[in-house]
């Protein structure tokens, strides 16, 4: 927390945010789902490609800020199971990007001590692009700052899937426990809050064991315009919740015939 105050603007926005943080309790693990780049493009009348490429920026705005609030993990979904159904140009340009976006980015994760790691169904990417996500997670691997997953060719329903798969082959006994232990993010804390930009109220098969109890916080915002406040905003919303894990918490709310009320993700404007 102490290296993200030094970094930022006296007298910014951005600095009042982080102020405004409680450093005792942030959130251990962030999700994100990076929507909305093929709007932002749509809007000003550009190919989508111009938006996955002007989207690259908030990414490492993203994953410096989290590295310097001290964020143990950071999961960031950035291709799903689904998205080879788009155009084969905006698909191999996606590819490109990532490329070039992890070449580019290795200098500044050897600096913030963060360890890279790809979850997904790595196997049925491009051989090209398994060797550069390979050879950023070895590179990084020593590292034990914050722990940036990137979730490519990633499906909540597939994870569980080759869990339970994982499970038959090792013949041991179904527990959570169990499950947990042969999921892509085996050994890290489940999501605290999920992030989702563009407006959509949609989880879109992200992480459907890890969130569990995670917070949801949805801006409108599109993700090339995602920004450090927009991230620190969300944050600070974190801390004002009563996180209740299916109990009723610290309040006495709740209705009479003992169910609990109903849940509100707020929307950021």
């Amino acid at each position: 927390m102490k290296v993200l105050l030094e970094a930022l603007a006296p007298g910014s926005e951005d600095l009042a945010l982080a102020r405004a943080i409680d450093s005792e309790r942030l959130p251990a693990h962030i999700a994100i789902i990076m929507d909305g780049n093929g709007r932002w493009a749509q809007q000003r009348n550009l190919p989508r490609v111009a938006g996955h490429k002007e989207g690259v920026p908030a990414v490492r705005t993203t994953v410096e800020t989290c590295a310097q609030l001290g964020i143990k993990a950071l999961t960031l979904y950035a291709f799903s199971v689904e998205n080879w159904k788009r155009p084969r140009l905006e698909v191999d340009t996606l590819w490109r990007l990532l490329r070039v976006y992890l070449r580019s980015e290795l200098a500044l994760m050897m600096r913030h001590d963060i360890c890279f790691n790809a979850i997904g169904r790595l196997e049925e990417l491009p051989e090209y692009v398994r060797i550069e996500l390979g050879d950023v997670t070895r590179r990084t691997s020593a590292n034990r700052g914050l722990r940036l997953n990137l979730a490519i060719n990633y499906g909540g329903r597939a994870e569980l899937v080759d869990a339970v798969k994982n499970l038959i082959q090792d013949e041991v006994q179904v527990t959570e426990q169990s499950i947990s232990a042969r999921l892509y993010t085996a050994g890290q804390p489940d999501p605290d809050l999920l992030i989702r930009t563009s407006g959509e109220m949609r989880i879109s098969n992200f992480l459907l064991w890890q969130i569990a109890y995670a917070e949801l916080y949805v801006t409108e915002t599109l993700w090339p315009d995602f920004t450090r406040a927009e991230l620190l905003r969300a944050i600070v919303d974190y801390q004002k919740r009563d996180r209740r894990y299916g109990g009723l918490g610290g309040s006495e709310t709740g209705f009479p015939d003992g169910s609990l009320e109903p849940i509100e993700i707020p929307i950021a404007r």
